[in-house]
């Protein structure tokens, strides 16, 4: 398996870095400035922690989505509905889990890591906290009782992951009715914006219905200013993956680096 599995992942990281490649040549020809070298260099640094624990986790993730399948009164089998309805529900799942991780400090902790880039571009999608796997199995159990099976939830997981990757650019502009359905970089962008107009907006994953069910949906209308309402933060992934742990041992009057509070527009230059 091993030796059918190691292409792949090289084919995957070309395209990837093709992927920003373009994109770092659209910013230069276009006078952007949606990358910064220290910046990028730091979501990189984030993201290699991240695929570190990622493998570390994996096996108590399979095994709690196992567990709690063994319990379930009925089994779905293998196929592709049942495959298209685990990522529906997963997507569902992953919206309220997203709109939760804003409102709720201790979530927000694991969270803020993926707001404190100030630009928007590709890179800045690896910004994913090294620990997240310890809770995001956590709200996937719900999926495990209704019969689908465990490796169709972490494979639909992923996939909503891998696709948002797509989300994080400038390059890409509004794309007209796509956006009634599908969660597009441009919704995306108003996520990450704190704009008090943006702040706690567009939680979908692949889908947008939820937003626009739920009412959190937010077309992007004005520019967005990206990053913490209390600004930049850091360069060393060690502190933008951990501050928000240590905030939550901080006084409630004290400042938090939180994008769910009161938006203060901090212009701190970065360093």
């Amino acid at each position: 398996m091993k030796n059918h599995i190691g292409p792949y992942r090289i084919y995957l990281l070309l395209f990837v870095a093709g992927l920003i490649s373009a994109e770092i040549i659209w910013s230069w020809k276009k006078g952007k400035g949606v990358y910064h070298l220290k910046e990028t260099f730091s979501s990189l640094a984030v993201f290699a922690g991240f695929q570190f624990f990622k493998y570390l986790f994996a096996g108590y993730q399979l095994a709690l989505l196992g567990f709690f399948s063994g319990h379930s009164p009925f089994k779905l089998p293998h196929n592709g509905w049942v495959l298209l309805l685990t990522f529906i529900t997963a997507d569902f799942i992953y919206y309220w889990f997203h709109r939760i991780s804003h409102l709720w400090k201790p979530l927000w902790a694991f969270h803020m890591v993926h707001h404190s880039a100030m630009r928007m571009n590709l890179t800045a999608a690896y910004r994913l906290n090294w620990f997240s796997a310890l809770v995001s199995p956590l709200f996937l159990i719900p999926a495990a009782p209704l019969g689908m099976p465990p490796d169709f939830i972490v494979i639909c997981y992923a996939l909503n992951l891998a696709y948002q990757f797509l989300l994080h650019t400038e390059a890409v502009g509004r794309l007209g009715r796509i956006e009634k359905v599908m969660d597009t970089p441009s919704a995306h962008r108003v996520h990450h914006g704190r704009n008090p107009l943006y702040i706690d907006k567009n939680f979908g994953g692949v889908l947008i219905i939820g937003d626009r069910l739920f009412g959190t949906y937010q077309p992007e209308t004005e520019k967005v200013v990206y990053g913490l309402t209390t600004g930049f933060l850091s360069h060393n992934p060690f502190r933008l993956v951990l501050q928000g742990f240590i905030d939550l041992f901080k006084p409630a009057s004290s400042k938090s680096h939180a994008v769910c509070s009161p938006p203060v527009f901090d212009a701190s230059p970065e360093k």
